[in-house]
């Protein structure tokens, strides 16, 4: 009888392993920025299109030594009348689609730095209580919970992060609800602003930005310097899950779009045969609206 057992466990095992196999393809998502342009339309709606896997509401663009945080979301409403507090059922519509949506903090304007590692527990502190499982007052999103914080560390000083990451990742498990993280450095390797904090492996996702930086990006039809980089970072980076960033428009960035044919016939083909690839980031929600970008590329992300 064990051998007749074992002669119909083999066949049911089989479909088992075969969908486990295709299970661990390196299948990704879309990652998108959302908040910088009151054109892009509402969170609801951007979920609402199934595109997107993950959410960055943007940006919580001054805090540290003593400041009061404050964040900007560009005309989609005012923290400071508590207008922003009617995206609190967005995002848990968002977060019921499965969609990750974590709040970015820094941004290319803004008024932000890390003096020391208390001041990296106390911005640790104010974010836990402001936008995740913690309790305060003043909740300019409302009561919802953000699944985690992005860091888009872009100017000020370059010290303290890995701090502010290991404190924040601290309080996963609390409530029950893991605390992601996401980072968006620019693709020299190390990046100047989050390289000791990247070292410490507590990244969930890392968007790379693969524009504004000749070195490592996609020009003029050629894609060696834009893959060299990506199997840089894939290599020697110990992150969760990697996102090839790029500007959702040529005039979203200054340098450095990818015609949507090239990346899903030249880029995606390569890079993907990483076990680290996560998907494609895409900078922002608004250049996505007006052009179109993640839908001639999200069947091969």
């Amino acid at each position: 009888m064990a051998k007749s057992k074992n002669s119909h466990a083999l066949p049911l095992l089989l479909p088992t392993l075969f969908f486990t196999l295709l299970g661990t393809s390196h299948a990704g998502g879309i990652a998108i920025y959302w908040g910088q342009n009151r054109n892009e339309g509402t969170l609801s709606e951007a979920c609402a299109t199934g595109k997107y896997s993950h959410i960055n509401i943007a940006f919580l663009n001054k805090f540290g030594n003593g400041k009061t945080p404050e964040m900007n979301l560009a005309g989609h409403c005012n923290p400071t009348t508590n207008s922003c507090t009617k995206f609190s059922s967005e995002i848990k519509d968002c977060q019921s689609k499965g969609i990750k949506v974590l709040l970015s903090i820094g941004g290319g304007i803004g008024s932000y730095t890390l003096a020391s590692v208390e001041d990296a527990r106390n911005v640790s502190t104010f974010l836990w209580n402001t936008f995740l499982g913690g309790k305060s007052s003043s909740r300019p999103l409302g009561d919802a919970v953000l699944d985690g914080i992005d860091f888009d560390i872009e100017l000020g000083s370059t010290q303290n992060y890995e701090h502010l990451a290991r404190f924040l990742k601290a309080y996963s498990g609390v409530g029950n609800k893991r605390v992601y993280l996401g980072a968006a450095p620019q693709c020299p390797i190390p990046d100047r602003f989050l390289g000791t904090a990247l070292n410490t492996g507590l990244f969930d996702f890392v968007w790379v930005q693969f524009y504004n930086n000749p070195p490592c990006q996609y020009a003029n039809g050629n894609i060696n310097k834009l893959v060299s980089s990506w199997k840089r970072w894939t290599s020697t980076v110990p992150a969760g899950k990697i996102f090839l960033g790029l500007p959702a428009a040529r005039a979203a960035a200054g340098s450095g779009f990818v015609p949507a044919e090239v990346l899903t016939s030249r880029i995606l083909p390569v890079i993907k045969q990483s076990p680290k690839y996560g998907g494609v980031m895409l900078w922002s929600r608004f250049f996505d609206v007006q052009n179109g970008y993640s839908t001639s590329i999200v069947a091969s992300v």
